[in-house]
């Protein structure tokens, strides 16, 4: 069996058991075009251009999760020019479900922050998705943010929390992720910071 067909089965399996075509995006760390195109793979389309990323050997091991979010602080201790080692200055660490919120919780525990957490539209199933913060954890209105995730795909995702943040007030001052597969340097002029850049050649 090819990844592909494997891929396929996995998205369908996922759909049987009531994810979301976003919730299957970020179980599979693909693109919605590509989830979309494994649930129908419509006649006559061609297959999405793009990459799967599966980091469960690390994403399921709590250690191995802690190293990756120490990892992500250190990537940005020593990649801010002029100011090698300071810290992000964050008073709220904002993880994005479901991935997002491990990670940011590590970093939020090692930078005496608060912990935000953000459900993006496409994980809603309503017919006008909206992305929304919980109200169980801290709120963001004038506080300084770094977002966290473990993937950027297309980018809109974080299109979305950065509007969403600005919208409630807060002050978004890095994304880190772990994986980039658009090598993107900023979302709507707040850096990005990726442990590793993933690019494919046809």
């Amino acid at each position: 069996m090819s990844s592909l067909d494997d891929l396929i089965i996995r998205a369908k399996a996922l759909l049987a058991d009531g994810h979301s075509p976003g919730q299957i995006a970020d179980e599979l760390s693909l693109s919605m075009e590509t989830v979309t195109w494994l649930l129908t793979q419509a006649k006559g389309a061609a297959v999405p251009k793009d990459v799967h990323i599966d980091w469960t050997a690390v994403s399921s091991q709590g250690p191995l999760l802690e190293e990756t979010a120490q990892m992500l602080l250190s990537r940005y201790y020593l990649s801010r020019p002029g100011n090698p080692g300071e810290s992000p200055s964050a008073e709220v660490i904002v993880g994005i479900a479901l991935s997002g919120i491990p990670l940011a919780t590590i970093i939020a525990v090692q930078e005496a922050a608060q912990l935000a957490i953000y459900h993006p539209a496409k994980q809603n199933a309503s017919e006008k998705p909206t992305g929304s913060f919980s109200g169980n954890f801290a709120a963001v209105g004038g506080q300084r943010c770094v977002i966290v995730d473990d993937t950027i795909t297309s980018g809109n995702t974080m299109k979305e929390v950065v509007r969403h943040l600005k919208k409630h007030n807060g002050i978004p001052v890095a994304i880190w992720v772990i994986f980039d597969k658009r090598g993107i340097k900023d979302v709507d002029g707040i850096p990005v910071f990726s442990l590793f850049k993933i690019s494919r050649i046809d």
